[in-house]
């Protein structure tokens, strides 16, 4: 990961008090001067788990503005409190993450570029070490393109043991293969496979499917995608508008990018019906995680399109 000097020479360090709301409606109802430069990026905090290191890393991958929803008991840095707009907001109720992007959608001007992540997970895009996401996003939306495809690739501790909880930054590791798609059947169309979508695999959800959920084992995530008024995300983490849940234009391919999560490790070893069954997530195709995007890129993991 860069470090802290490169980080704080980018961007200043913002001394100003936290910017606070008490809920979601109030958010929504007082909180406009937050949505109206972007790019946006929504941070649902399902624990306090890394919770600081997510937001740096959204910081200091270019985002105008970091809205943090988290209960008031996850405590934060006085320097990265400073960071983020505050919405005391819980994610244990069902649907809880998707009320929350949907909201700010609705709220942002049309148009504003919006990403959203769970605690504990980062994103990267190529050449991300040296380009903001503006910059990425400013190009994708020239070629008109109103959403990108991102994929979840799984991180984990490799000893459990030492990080039970099977987070670890400094060991974390990934996997180097093991990934495929399949074609995504279009219900409306008796079947057929859907145009320019697939479903992917892989990681640990392909890996321990046994302890997921059918539904919940695609790795693919339109997490990057511009507001407009009525548009849905929906708990498979596709958008109401199929042409957002694309991987490419008809002409030619188109960035996609990663969002490098510990979240699926996590809840492996959380759960009790998975946690005493599993003694590692390593295995031969497991390789530290350089925190870089050439590592990803060569994986090929991700996709640079025509950006170069």
């Amino acid at each position: 990961m860069r470090g802290e000097g490169w980080f704080f020479a980018r961007h200043d360090r913002a001394e100003a008090e936290q910017v606070r709301f008490n809920s979601l409606d109030d958010f929504i109802r007082e909180g406009s001067t937050a949505l109206a430069k972007g790019p946006v990026a929504l941070i649902l905090a399902e624990d306090d788990t890394e919770l600081a290191g997510t937001i740096r890393h959204a910081r200091t991958a270019g985002f105008a503005t970091i809205i943090l929803f988290a209960p008031d008991v996850f405590d934060l840095p006085d320097d990265i409190a400073a960071l983020v707009v505050r919405v005391t907001y819980s994610l244990v109720e069902d649907g809880a993450g998707l009320r929350a992007v949907n909201a700010v959608n609705d709220a942002a001007p049309a148009g504003t570029w919006l990403h959203y992540c769970f605690n504990a997970e980062y994103l990267f895009f190529p050449f991300c070490e040296t380009r903001t996401v503006g910059e990425m996003l400013a190009f994708h939306a020239e070629e008109r393109r109103a959403a990108m495809l991102t994929y979840v690739i799984d991180i984990y501790a490799p000893d459990l043991d030492r990080n039970p909880d099977a987070v670890s930054v400094a060991e974390a590791h990934l996997d180097r293969a093991g990934y495929y798609a399949l074609a995504r059947p279009d219900p409306e169309n008796q079947g057929h496979p859907r145009e320019r979508q697939l479903d992917f695999f892989g990681g640990l959800r392909w890996r321990f499917e046994e302890h997921v959920p059918e539904k919940r084992r695609k790795i693919d995530r339109i997490s990057l995608f511009r507001s407009r008024p009525g548009l849905r995300l929906r708990d498979n983490f596709t958008f109401s508008d199929e042409e957002l849940n694309t991987y490419a234009c008809p002409w030619h391919n188109n960035l996609t990018a990663c969002v490098c999560s510990f979240r699926t490790a996590k809840a492996l070893k959380r759960n009790p019906g998975s946690r005493y069954d599993i003694p590692t997530f390593r295995w031969h195709n497991s390789v530290p995680f350089d925190w870089h995007s050439r590592q990803l890129l060569d994986l090929g993991l991700m996709e640079p399109g025509q950006w170069f």
